[in-house]
């Protein structure tokens, strides 16, 4: 009897190390798509584009630069009819960028769905455009191939039991999760992530957003329902739960972000990083920073404060020198048009990664970090260099422990001369900057 419980503790023990061990398989399945891909597009886009203000936060917090009243912000789906509206443009032209998913916002913290749900009429089918916006972009993303996720908002203006709509949203924005009403506001919630779950294909990723004192949406519950529907689905940091990867918001971590590092995302968003070492791979946290390319995630005509599009591309390889994702904003424009000034740029930085992606997708968090003038990613043996400001003759690089056996131009494979000393490599670089954004080294090592 002794010797048959000892077999079955060990069985038992066995089986449990197995299913451990497939369950981090099962994560590292899941998350390689997302890992490897790096770069994104974010579209926040709504009825708020035809006034050119902020999606949400000019009811939420209403300021004097957004010039509109409550009542006016309100009314504006009554006047949203983006007739221009080319889905598979948007999607080709996130290709065409060197984007690798896209995330949308399905309903921000106003309420308005962009889908046609069923659970409610403030909703673009109830626009003078009255199409499922959702659904022409899921369908125009399966035909290109490029996985298309969610964002969603938990907090929603518009409905009674989230707060009492009798109040200016300025007073109650946070939501009332005291009130007996909060229970069916979270029933509703889930009535429409179920919608979103099943009536519009795989659904690559859950960009939750749900602001402060997050605990209150039972998230939980709302992932458990997101693994159920939709297994391979990926889940954001935003509704209480640690989820499948950290959200910091307009800015890129100054270290590389750890299991051990607070979780970034949400409105007190900022770089918690901690330690400017090298993690090992089973300490890395994944993480993704979103960022606008100017200053405002929806349209608005008056904000001309566009980011260069060099100022982008470095922005991109700092993020994955770190080991992160870069999900990049369009706020499209009230026709459904992307604005010239964005696709400029999202085509500059297409044309930089036609030459140099090998450098960025697949990769990880580089061995070298804290670089004034460099960063570095990691591709199996090979370490690429990207240098920001290029100046001619002898550059160092410190820290680099393998040995090296050849650095090479990444556009075009000229040969670089160099010399190693223990963890200390000098590479002879020319004259002139091969690329005047930033220019990538391929180094082999050993």
């Amino acid at each position: 009897m002794k010797i048959v419980k000892y077999t079955l503790a060990v069985v038992a023990i066995v089986l449990s190390i197995a299913t451990t061990a497939r369950s981090a398989d099962s994560q590292a399945d899941r998350t390689k798509w997302y890992r490897d891909a790096k770069f994104g597009m974010f579209v926040h886009w709504g009825p708020y584009s035809v006034a050119s203000v902020e999606a949400s936060w000019p009811i939420m917090e209403p300021e004097p630069q957004w010039n509109i009243t409550e009542s006016a912000y309100r009314a504006l789906p009554q006047q949203f009819n983006p007739v221009k509206f080319d889905p598979r443009a948007w999607v080709r032209l996130a290709k065409t960028a060197g984007q690798r998913y896209m995330v949308f916002t399905t309903k921000h913290h106003d309420g308005f769905c962009m889908f046609d749900s069923s659970f409610t009429d403030y909703k673009v089918t109830n626009t003078p455009f009255k199409r499922d916006i959702v659904g022409e972009l899921a369908a125009a993303a399966k035909a290109e191939g490029m996985p298309l996720g969610f964002y969603y908002s938990p907090p929603d203006m518009n409905h009674p039991d989230y707060r009492d709509t009798s109040k200016p949203a300025s007073v109650n924005w946070r939501g009332e999760p005291t009130r007996p009403e909060w229970p069916t506001y979270l029933d509703y919630m889930e009535l429409q992530l179920t919608e979103l779950l099943t009536h519009y294909g795989d659904v690559a990723l859950f960009w939750f957003d749900g602001l402060d004192h997050q605990a209150k949406y039972n998230g939980r519950r709302f992932q458990d329902l997101i693994h159920h529907l939709q297994p391979a689905a990926l889940i954001n940091n935003r509704i209480g739960i640690p989820g499948d990867y950290d959200t910091p918001e307009q800015f890129t971590p100054k270290f590389i972000p750890t299991r051990k590092t607070p979780h970034m995302g949400g409105t007190d968003s900022e770089d918690k990083s901690t330690s400017s070492g090298v993690p090992a791979a089973n300490d890395f946290r994944l993480w993704e920073t979103c960022m606008t390319i100017n200053d405002t995630w929806a349209y608005d005509k008056n904000d001309r404060k566009f980011k260069s599009t060099g100022e982008l591309i470095r922005t991109l390889v700092d993020v994955a020198s770190k080991g992160g994702n870069f999900l990049l904003n369009v706020g499209p424009m009230p026709d459904g048009t992307i604005q010239p000034e964005f696709e400029e740029r999202l085509r500059g930085i297409g044309a930089w990664l036609q030459m140099n992606g090998e450098a960025i997708y697949g990769t990880t968090y580089g061995p070298v970090q804290g670089l004034v003038n460099a960063r570095t990613t990691q591709k199996g043996s090979t370490v690429y260099l990207h240098v920001f400001d290029w100046h001619g003759g002898p550059f160092h690089l410190e820290g680099l422990e393998p040995r090296v056996v050849a650095a090479t131009l990444l556009s075009g494979g000229k040969a670089l001369p160099f010399t190693q000393n223990g963890d200390r490599l000098e590479i002879q670089l020319s004259a002139e900057a091969p690329d005047p954004n930033v220019t990538v080294i391929a180094l082999k090592t050993r």
